[in-house]
C-alpha cells in the first residue's frame, strides 16, 4: 500500500471520528415559550444548558429526572392563572430521584399553585442567582431532595403565613433531605426563610454550611436560624420534637438587652464567649457607655463570661450616659486682634515709622 493510499485511509478515518462522534460541547439550546421550553427538557443531554431568549408562562407543572442547567438569562416564568394540571404534583419544576440535578441560574419564578422549585427523593436542585416569589405553598420544597443555595432571593410565598425554604419528606419518598448553603440567601421576610415540615414523614435532615457562605443556617436546641455572616439571627423558626438534625455544628442563641432593644447571635455550643465579642454587636449612642453585663433586667448579677455556654442565653447590658465635659475657661484674654484693632494698631506702627523717616531726612539736610 503506497503512501498515497494510507493517507486517504487516515484522513477518513479522521472525517469518521468528526461526524459520529458527538460534541461534548455543545451549544446552549435557546428557547422562547413553553412549547419550546419542555421540547428542549426532553431533547437535550446531560449536562446540558438551556436559555431563555424571552419571558415565558407555563400552564403545568414540569418535572425533570436528567442533569441540566436553565439558564434564565435575566427572565421570568410565570405560572399561569389558567393553571391546567390536575396531579398531586403542582410545583412549577420538579427535579426527580437520584437522576435528576437540576441547575436554576439567572433567572426569576414567580406564580403557581404550591411551590415554585422541588427536588424529590434524591434529586438536587440547585439555585444560583435566583428570584422565587407569589407561589401559594412556598418558595422552594426540599422533599427528600437535596437543595444548594449559591444566590436565592425569597419574595413572599405562601397562603396566610410566609414560607420561604421547606425541608420535608411525602410518605411515598424514600430519602432525608439536605440543604446546603453555599452563598447568599435574601428574603422579603422574616417569617419560615428555612422551616422544617411538621405533618408528613421527616425525622431526620441534614445543614450543611461551606467555609464560603454569607449566610448560615444554624442548628439550635430547638429551632433553625438563619444567619448573616457576624452572626446575627435574621430569621428562626421551630425544629418539631420528632425530628433529627445532623449538622456539623450545634449552636445556642445569645440574646443581649440593651435598653428596650433586643440583639440576637448564636454562638457554637459549648464554647465560652467574651465581653468583646458581645459589645462588637452593640451600637452605642456618643454619649453612652457600658457599665457592665449581667444575668438579671435588674443588674444584681454580674454573667460570667468564663462559663461554656450549653443553652440558649439572655445577657443584660448595663448603659448609662456620659456627662459632657466642659471644657476649663482661661482668664486671661489671649483672643487674636481683630477688626478695627488690628487697623488701629497696624495704622499707628505706620504713622511712628513714617515720622521716624521724617525726622532722620531732616536732620541729613541739616548736615548737608
Amino acid at each position: 500500500m503506497n503512501k498515497t493510499i494510507k493517507f486517504i485511509i487516515f484522513f477518513i478515518a479522521i472525517l469518521a471520528v468528526m461526524l459520529f462522534i458527538p460534541n461534548c460541547t455543545k451549544a446552549a439550546t435557546p428557547v422562547t415559550d413553553e412549547a419550546s421550553l419542555l421540547s428542549a427538557i426532553s431533547s437535550v443531554g446531560d449536562g446540558e444548558t438551556i436559555t431563555l431568549q424571552n419571558n415565558i408562562t407555563v400552564t403545568a407543572p414540569i418535572v425533570i429526572q436528567k442533569q441540566i442547567t436553565i439558564d434564565g438569562n435575566g427572565y421570568t416564568i410565570t405560572g399561569s392563572s389558567d393553571w391546567t394540571s390536575t396531579s398531586g404534583n403542582q410545583t412549577m419544576f420538579t427535579a426527580q430521584f437520584s437522576a435528576g440535578k437540576l441547575t436554576l441560574k439567572n433567572i426569576n419564578l414567580q406564580n403557581g399553585p404550591k411551590y415554585g422549585v422541588q427536588s424529590y427523593d434524591g434529586a438536587t436542585v440547585i439555585l444560583n442567582n435566583v428570584s422565587i416569589t407569589g407561589f401559594k405553598y412556598g418558595g422552594v420544597l426540599a422533599n427528600g431532595g437535596n437543595i444548594e443555595v449559591i444566590d436565592l432571593h425569597l419574595g413572599y410565598n405562601g397562603t396566610g403565613a410566609n414560607n420561604g425554604i421547606e425541608l420535608g419528606k411525602g410518605a411515598a419518598a424514600t430519602n432525608n433531605p439536605t440543604l446546603t448553603m453555599n452563598g447568599v440567601l435574601t428574603s422579603d421576610s422574616t417569617e419560615n426563610v428555612v422551616r422544617v415540615a411538621e405533618n408528613d414523614s421527616l425525622t431526620e435532615f441534614t445543614v450543611t454550611n461551606t467555609p464560603n457562605t454569607t449566610n448560615k443556617v444554624a442548628i439550635t436546641e430547638d429551632s433553625i436560624v438563619l444567619t448573616d455572616q457576624y452572626n446575627n439571627v435574621i430569621a428562626e423558626s421551630a425544629v418539631p420534637d420528632k425530628v433529627t438534625v445532623n449538622a456539623d455544628e450545634k449552636k445556642v442563641i445569645v440574646t443581649v438587652i440593651v435598653s428596650e432593644e433586643e440583639i440576637r447571635f448564636t454562638a457554637n455550643e459549648g464554647t465560652m464567649i467574651t465581653a468583646d465579642l458581645v459589645k462588637s454587636h452593640i451600637v452605642l449612642e456618643d454619649n453612652e457607655k457600658i457599665d457592665g453585663f449581667y444575668t438579671d433586667a435588674n443588674y444584681t448579677t454580674e454573667f460570667d463570661f468564663n462559663n461554656p455556654l450549653n443553652a440558649d442565653t439572655t445577657i443584660y447590658a448595663k448603659i448609662s450616659t456620659v456627662e459632657a465635659t466642659v471644657p476649663e475657661v482661661n482668664e486671661k484674654d489671649e483672643t487674636p486682634k481683630t477688626g478695627v484693632e488690628n487697623y488701629l494698631g497696624l495704622a499707628v506702627l505706620v504713622i511712628i515709622f513714617s515720622s521716624t523717616v521724617v525726622i532722620s531726612m531732616k536732620k541729613k539736610n541739616m548736615k548737608g
